[in-house]
C-alpha cells in the first residue's frame, strides 16, 4: 500500500460522484425544457377545449347556431360532430396534465438526488490539492512536475481572466457606439426626407430629436470606449479608441443652426455617421482578437488542469 492509497480512494470516490452530479445536472435541464414545452401545449389544449365546450353548449342550448343546424338538418349529427372533438380535445388535455405530473414528479427526484449528491467538484479540488502538497512536501518526482503546472496554471487563469474582462467591456462598448449608429441613421433618414420632401419644420423636429438622442447616446459611448481602452492596456494593447466630437454646442452649431441649408446639415450628418462606423468596426475587430486569444488561453487552461489531474491520479 503506498503512502498514498486512502486519499487516491477518496478522490476516485469524488470523481465518480461528481460524475453523477454532471449526469442529474444535464437530466434536470432536460426536464426544465421538456416541462416548458408541455405548459405550452397545455396552455393550447386547454384553449382548444374551451372552444369545443362552447361550440357544443351552444348546440345544446339552442340560439343561432342550434337555429341554423335545425334548418339545414343537421343538428344531431353536427351536436356529435362536436361532442366527439371536444371529447378528443378533453383526452388531449388529460393526457397533457398526466405528462406534466410525471415530469414533475421526475425533476423533484432529481433535486432530491442532487441535494444527496452534495458538492463533489469542490470536495474534488479540495482532495486534489492536499495530494498535490503532499506530493510536494514528499519530495515525489511528481511534485516539481505539479509545482511547474501550478505556477503555469496559475498565470494563464490570471491572463484568461484580463483577457475576458477585455471581451466584456469590449462588448459592451461595442453595443454602445451601435446606439450611436441607429440614432444618427435615424437622422440620417429624417434629413433625407427634409430634403426631398419639403418637410420643413416637422422633418426638423425630429431630425433634432435623433440628433439630441445621439449626442447623449455618444456621451455613454465614449464612457464605454476609455473602460474598453483601460481594460485593454490590462493585457499589453495601447489604444485610445474616439468618437467624433458630438457634445450638445457642436451639433447646435453644425445641425441646428438654420442659416445652415439642409444639404450641408444632410452631409455632416453621413460623414459624422461614417466616422462613427469606422469606431465600431475597429471595436468589433479587436473583439474578436480578444476572444481568440480567450479561446486559446481557455485551451491552455484546459490542457493544464487535466495534466494536473493526471499526475495526482497516477
Amino acid at each position: 500500500m503506498t503512502p498514498f492509497a486512502a486519499i487516491d480512494d477518496e478522490i476516485r470516490d469524488a470523481r465518480d460522484r461528481a460524475r453523477r452530479r454532471d449526469q442529474l445536472t444535464r437530466q434536470r435541464a432536460t426536464l426544465l425544457t421538456q416541462i416548458e414545452e408541455v405548459r405550452g401545449m397545455l396552455a393550447d389544449l386547454e384553449r382548444q377545449l374551451a372552444k369545443e365546450d362552447r361550440d357544443v353548449a351552444k348546440l345544446e342550448q339552442g340560439g343561432f347556431a342550434a337555429l341554423l343546424a335545425g334548418l339545414t338538418g343537421g343538428k344531431e349529427e353536427r351536436l356529435a360532430r362536436e361532442r366527439a372533438e371536444a371529447a378528443a380535445a378533453r383526452q388531449r388535455v388529460t393526457g397533457q396534465r398526466t405528462r406534466l405530473e410525471w415530469l414533475s414528479g421526475d425533476l423533484r427526484t432529481t433535486d432530491q438526488a442532487l441535494a444527496e449528491v452534495g458538492n463533489p467538484h469542490q470536495e474534488l479540488e479540495v482532495l486534489l490539492a492536499r495530494k498535490e502538497r503532499m506530493l510536494v512536501e514528499s519530495g515525489d518526482p511528481r511534485g516539481r512536475e505539479l509545482a511547474d503546472i501550478a505556477a503555469r496554471l496559475a498565470n494563464v487563469s490570471a491572463d484568461l481572466r484580463e483577457h475576458q474582462e477585455a471581451q466584456q467591456a469590449g462588448i459592451a462598448a461595442g453595443q454602445a457606439v451601435g446606439y450611436v449608429m441607429r440614432h444618427l441613421g435615424s437622422a440620417r433618414g429624417a434629413s433625407t426626407w427634409d430634403m426631398f420632401s419639403s418637410g420643413g419644420g416637422f422633418a426638423d423636429m425630429v431630425e433634432h430629436g435623433h440628433l439630441r438622442q445621439a449626442d447623449e447616446a455618444a456621451w455613454h459611448a465614449q464612457g464605454a470606449l476609455d473602460r474598453f481602452s483601460r481594460e485593454l492596456a490590462d493585457i499589453g494593447v495601447r489604444a485610445a479608441p474616439q468618437l467624433p466630437k458630438v457634445d450638445t454646442r457642436w451639433f447646435a452649431d453644425v445641425f441646428f443652426d438654420n442659416i445652415i441649408t439642409d444639404a450641408i446639415k444632410h452631409q455632416r450628418i453621413a460623414r459624422t455617421a461614417e466616422a462613427v462606423r469606422e469606431v465600431a468596426e475597429w471595436v468589433a475587430a479587436v473583439v474578436n482578437q480578444v476572444s481568440d486569444r480567450c479561446g486559446e488561453l481557455t485551451r491552455q487552461q484546459e490542457s493544464l488542469a487535466r495534466r494536473r489531474e493526471e499526475v495526482l491520479g497516477s
